[in-house]
């Protein structure tokens, strides 16, 4: 795992606990040899916590002086590569706008990728999108499937001490397609919870089970976790939660190790809270489905009323942003049987 600092991190000298020393007392772990790289990685690092930020948002949701009245903040989980989803998402459902007076802001947290030239060369990248846009959290570690739950404990931190007002926040991939009105619309209506009570919905998972083949990317073998049943969770491509559960997370997140599976970490903390995790109907992380082949799959009005689906590619989260915003939308009688509940 790389952990020298990046040509675009600041110069400054850093406090001791931005180094993070290999553990090697991991590799005593019984049949480590046999474990992928990207596992042995994850153990030989996850004691590591801190890491030097290399682009910052200290003001994002208006400072300690002044901070800014945000109803929804969006926290898009990408990858140093993606600058095209960044660019879709900036110019459809991730857009920084208020509804119905509420406002709606965004964010893109990082770690960063590859070594020398190209890994300069994307942070390069990302400074420049971060000068125009204001919208990235990147922090000096690599980013990778088994490193997602870094990103996500690190993003609460960095929650905890610069945008603690914000009301709810959508935590989700650069991949899905995300309704924001509705979420809205949704999220205000919760009846005598502004943010301070406990919130936390998506596609709920219920009975998960480690997954103990070592080819999967979600292999846990049993002397990682011992269980044979994961608490329940949302999937993590996308799901909604409240400020007050968002800082319950990261506080229990102190007492539990990091978990090579994000989501699932989110459900150990959740439990460890006491906190249940809810379903959504119009969440829908592990696809959707359309009862005909006579209709496109992507036909907007199955979408007009989802809150968020998973998984879209830039040319189709653009097109359907557009057609259901689209005045001219018409889902008549014919299509009745589309329209989902929420």
């Amino acid at each position: 795992m790389t952990r020298k600092n990046s040509p675009l991190v600041d110069k400054r000298p850093q406090p001791v606990s931005t180094k993070c020393e290999q553990n090697m007392a991991a590799a005593q772990i019984s049949g480590f040899d046999g474990f992928p790289d990207i596992l042995k990685d994850f153990l030989y690092y996850r004691h590591c916590r801190h890491f030097p930020m290399i682009l910052d948002l200290p003001d994002k949701c208006g400072g300690i002086e002044e901070p800014e009245d945000i109803f929804l903040l969006l926290v898009i989980k990408s990858s140093p590569m993606h600058y095209e989803r960044r660019e879709v998402l900036r110019k459809t459902w991730a857009q920084e706008r208020s509804y119905k007076g509420l406002r709606i802001r965004r964010i893109f947290i990082l770690g960063t990728m590859g070594t020398d030239f190209e890994k300069e060369r994307l942070n390069k990248l990302l400074k420049a999108e971060h000068q125009e846009h204001n919208d990235i959290l990147q922090w000096d570690f690599q980013d990778t499937f088994f490193n997602l739950t870094l990103k996500q404990v690190l993003f609460l931190k960095w929650m905890k001490r610069n945008c603690q007002q914000v009301n709810f926040l959508l935590n989700g991939d650069d991949d899905v397609f995300a309704n924001t009105d509705n979420i809205v619309d949704y999220l205000h209506g919760r009846r005598n919870n502004n943010g301070s009570q406990h919130l936390f919905t998506g596609f709920l998972i219920k009975n998960g089970f480690p997954v103990r083949w070592d080819r999967s990317k979600y292999f846990v073998p049993s002397q990682v976790y011992e269980k044979n049943v994961y608490p329940n969770y949302c999937g993590g491509g996308g799901f909604f939660l409240s400020r007050f559960t968002a800082l319950m997370i990261y506080s229990y997140s102190d007492t539990i190790p990091l978990f090579p599976i994000d989501d699932v970490y989110m459900g150990m903390c959740l439990e460890k809270a006491k906190l249940a995790p809810a379903s959504h109907i119009g969440v829908k992380t592990l696809g959707w489905y359309i009862p005909s082949k006579k209709i496109d799959q992507y036909d907007p009005c199955f979408f007009k009323d989802y809150l968020l689906v998973h998984q879209f590619f830039p040319n189709n989260m653009y097109l359907m942003w557009h057609q259901i915003n689209d005045p001219n939308l018409k889902c008549g009688i014919t299509n009745s049987s589309r329209t989902i509940q929420t």
